[in-house]
């Protein structure tokens, strides 16, 4: 049989039209996504210590496992937050950032202490939140105050707060000082072991939230 009747026999034309390139991709795979860690700091100020303890606990985070982190941060929203009664009201930037959290697949908060609680800003953003949009979203409580006095803020205030969403608040909650901070970043190496603690303690839920959440290849692209 000659060459050319071989490549012009239909058999080899199937051939031909089924044989994948190397290079191709099963866009319909399923994958798993890097995480979406976002962090919501309720600093009135910018700099703040709480957008710096934020800040920390997602790099703490993104070295443990791929992620795409966000930072919310509530005093640059302030303005086109604290008159709104509705949602409905929300100007698009307070209500992408709302979105973002609610989205999340790890949430990590953290809010300075103000008359022995979180602020008012912090307290109404989450007004704002779905009241199912938290189910089981592992978060990571967090605060900062001027002296230890406050630490209890964390299971006193922050914890039932979490749990009314029926969120899975993680088992170590972190609480700084002013003292521990130089120029917005933590330097305490006791508090800085005790966040990687806490983060190390949280990387069994998070490793099930992460293996929960498959994605297409498209997403991924897209990422």
């Amino acid at each position: 049989m000659s060459l050319s009747k071989n490549l012009n026999s239909p058999d080899v034309g199937v051939m031909v039209s089924q044989a994948a390139p190397p290079w191709s991709v099963d866009m319909n795979a399923k994958m798993t996504c890097p995480l979406r860690v976002v962090a919501v700091s309720g600093g009135l100020q910018s700099p703040s210590k709480s957008a710096g303890l934020a800040q920390h606990m997602l790099e703490l985070i993104a070295n443990q496992v791929p992620c795409q982190q966000h930072l919310v941060e509530l005093g640059q929203l302030a303005p086109q937050l604290t008159g709104v009664v509705w949602r409905s009201q929300l100007p698009e930037t307070v209500e992408r950032e709302l979105a973002l959290v609610e989205q999340a697949d790890v949430l990590v908060v953290v809010t300075p202490v103000f008359r022995g609680s979180y602020t008012g800003l912090f307290k109404h953003f989450f007004d704002l939140i779905g009241q199912d949009a938290l189910i089981d979203k592992p978060v990571l409580l967090a605060a900062n105050g001027g002296s230890e006095r406050h630490a209890l803020v964390i299971d006193h205030q922050l914890r039932p707060l979490f749990s009314f969403f029926q969120s899975r608040t993680l088992p170590l909650g972190i609480y700084a000082t002013d003292k521990d901070f130089v120029d917005y970043r933590l330097r305490d190496e006791a508090l800085i072991e005790r966040a990687l603690l806490a983060v190390q303690r949280a990387l069994p839920l998070i490793e099930l939230t992460r293996n929960a959440s498959p994605c297409t290849a498209e997403q991924v692209l897209a990422a």
